[in-house]
């Protein structure tokens, strides 16, 4: 089912059924608790994808020049197929050096699990068992995956190459601890993903479902379709978010406004605040008990590095509820 369109849902049965609250969303939830839910003592866990130049150690360095409780960076070169090795040395310092608990990574622009192009399939299932196991030694939670584009082929068939992949990874890794996010996607060509339907049928078809999770993107779910600038909007997009992925299954938000408008399908990231979802979007997610414990990280612009991060963490932080 594809996401519903502004006004598209009218008065009667279907929009009474919705109208339930966010009170009583959270009771239903409840019982399932997030999978990924981290404690209170590392923070309120707002933070940014940060850079690594000069090592990987460093972003702790940013991390602390931002005042961010939660970071994202990529483990190697993100246009490489294949990155630098990766020292126990390198691991040792980065553990020293950690001051900030909840760690992710990003996977390589470059992987499709959903190619229909042999080579191209070969290297990124090659290229996603490399980033896990970096994400594995250097003690990430997870890694972030763009979830691949079909090429043509058809969503059915992208979603079940997706999570054939996925197995193959993970049989590779057996004993690894580190987990999948799959990104939301924003719509654009033949990618999959962008519909919360689309991602809870690749999880469902994946032998270890315990192995994969979700990453909600607001600017790419925006972008795909879904309004998120009301608090029955928002609401209704979280309860199609759980009735195909289920909230638990949320292992990291992406916080990034978008410059296109609601359904375009393109994927520009903005400021918070200064693009087409606005602020009571981010108010509503960030104070939203069903998600509390769940980082979320920014990905905005940086023009100048750490002005914009700063200025964008600032921005959220005065969107939570006292």
């Amino acid at each position: 089912m594809p996401p519903l369109s502004p006004g598209a849902i009218k008065s009667g049965g279907m929009a009474a059924a919705l109208q339930i609250g966010m009170t009583s969303g959270m009771q239903r939830v409840s019982q399932a608790m997030p999978r990924f839910r981290y404690s209170a003592k590392h923070g309120d866990l707002i933070g940014a994808h940060l850079s690594t130049k000069g090592g990987l150690h460093t972003v702790f360095e940013r991390a602390s020049a931002v005042n961010a409780s939660a970071i994202a960076l990529f483990a190697k070169n993100s246009n490489q197929w294949k990155g630098k090795e990766l020292t126990d040395d390198d691991c040792a310092l980065f553990a020293k050096m950690r001051t900030v608990r909840p760690v992710f990574t990003h996977a390589s622009y470059l992987i499709n699990l959903a190619t229909t192009n042999p080579e191209f399939h070969r290297k990124s299932i090659a290229a996603m068992i490399d980033e896990l196991d970096r994400a594995e030694r250097l003690g990430a939670a997870a890694v972030v995956l763009h979830p691949g584009a079909h090429m043509g082929a058809g969503v059915s068939a992208g979603i079940d190459q997706i999570a054939r992949s996925l197995d193959q990874i993970h049989a590779s890794l057996p004993d690894h601890r580190v987990v999948t996010l799959l990104e939301t996607s924003a719509g654009q060509g033949s990618c999959v993903g962008c519909s919360f339907e689309e991602l809870g049928q690749i999880i469902n078809l994946v032998d270890e479902r315990r192995r994969v999770g979700v990453c909600f993107d607001t600017c790419h779910v925006f972008a795909s379709g879904y309004d998120l600038r009301s608090s029955d909007a928002y609401e209704r997009a979280v309860e199609q978010l759980d009735a195909a992925v289920g909230v638990r299954n949320v292992g990291l938000f992406h916080l990034n406004d978008s410059k296109k408008p609601l359904g375009s399908r393109v994927d520009r990231h903005e400021h918070i605040g200064d693009g087409q979802l606005g602020l009571e979007a981010f108010r509503l997610l960030l104070n939203d008990q069903r998600f509390r414990g769940i980082p979320k990280l920014l990905e905005t612009p940086k023009k100048i590095e750490h002005e914009s991060d700063r200025r964008n963490l600032r921005t959220l932080r005065s969107l939570l509820a006292a």
